[in-house]
């Protein structure tokens, strides 16, 4: 009996020395992104499920949030992310003018256009964001171009993400300031005709699906996602064109692990991430992974002609304006 003893208590010490080697062995990837939560959420547990031997801290916030916290920790000497899935490529080339971004020469972008990713080889593109209209079904007013929303008969009924939290946001912000068609007077005009700037995307959404605000200034995955599960919101992509983020990714040169970060980049481009963002309504880069079923075969979405370069150049001051125009 006492033999049997030893040898049981022998093998239940063998079996908790592997166990906790296995979780001593195992990586931790610190993840920053400005998904929205749910999503995020999907995106960590495919990643772990094709990846099971890493682990996944995760901080989420806004692309403008994250910038901002990165800022302070640069300046501390102790950044944390391995790995950005941010908003828009204006972030990314803030952080590679910074020589923030660590290239990545091996990444894998077959089917992906050129125009997705850095031709350095720094961030990658991984999916396509536009932004548009959003009104509710029992709205008075069916918009359809981007001037309408400053006309007298939106006076207080438009939302709109700030840019100081959004970076999809941010980037329309400069490139309508851009724009002669529109510059700050159109921006002066929505705030006399009391628009409203909400922390984020989700918060717009949610203003107009519930008839708070009959209008707003939103990103088209949201709406559509929203709209499929039977929320009273329509969904326009002004004639005009729209705006349109691509959502990369990127290694940070300061990532503790750069392994498990090109394992994370990998995996977003990757058919497997690709038909993942599908699943989610976003329009992913990968082209031959289908489209969104809110988007049919044949419809093209026009996309505003947006000098990124130039963008890079004045958003601290363009957001700095917003501020003082909108608050903030």
């Amino acid at each position: 009996m006492k033999t049997l003893f030893i040898k049981l208590l022998a093998s239940q010490l063998a079996l908790a020395a592997t166990l906790f080697a296995g979780v001593a062995n195992a990586e931790t990837l610190t993840l920053y992104t400005s998904q929205p939560e749910a999503d995020a959420a999907k995106t960590v547990d495919a990643f772990k499920k094709a990846q099971p031997g890493i682990d996944v801290t995760i901080y989420r916030s806004g692309t403008s949030d994250i910038l901002t916290k990165m800022a302070a920790e640069f300046a501390a000497g102790s950044p944390q992310p391995d790995v950005l899935l941010i908003a828009d490529a204006v972030s990314m080339e803030l952080l590679k003018k910074d020589d923030r971004l660590m290239a990545y020469p091996g990444a894998k972008l077959d089917g992906i256009d050129a125009d997705a990713y850095d031709a350095d080889k720094t961030y990658f593109g991984s999916k396509l964001i536009t932004t548009g209209i959003v009104y509710n079904t029992a709205a008075a007013q069916k918009p359809e171009h981007w001037a309408d929303l400053a006309k007298p008969a939106y006076a207080d009924g438009l939302v709109m993400p700030s840019p100081l939290y959004s970076g999809a946001a941010a980037y329309l912000l400069s490139g309508f300031v851009g724009d002669a068609n529109y510059g700050w007077d159109f921006f002066r005009k929505l705030k006399t005709n009391s628009t409203v700037s909400v922390r984020g995307n989700g918060a717009v959404l949610k203003s107009v699906a519930s008839g708070e605000k009959p209008y707003g200034i939103l990103v088209d995955f949201m709406a559509m996602n929203a709209k499929k599960k039977g929320s009273p919101v329509e969904f326009v992509f002004p004639s005009e064109g729209v705006p349109a983020v691509t959502e990369p990714v990127a290694i940070m040169k300061t990532a503790k692990n750069v392994d498990g970060a090109k394992k994370f980049v990998d995996f977003i481009l990757s058919d497997e991430g690709q038909k993942l963002a599908l699943s989610m309504g976003y329009l992913p880069a990968r082209a031959s992974v289908g489209r969104p079923d809110w988007l049919p075969e044949g419809v093209k979405i026009k996309v505003m002609p947006f000098d990124t370069k130039a963008i890079v150049a004045k958003t601290d001051a363009d957001k700095a304006k917003f501020s003082e125009l909108f608050g903030g």
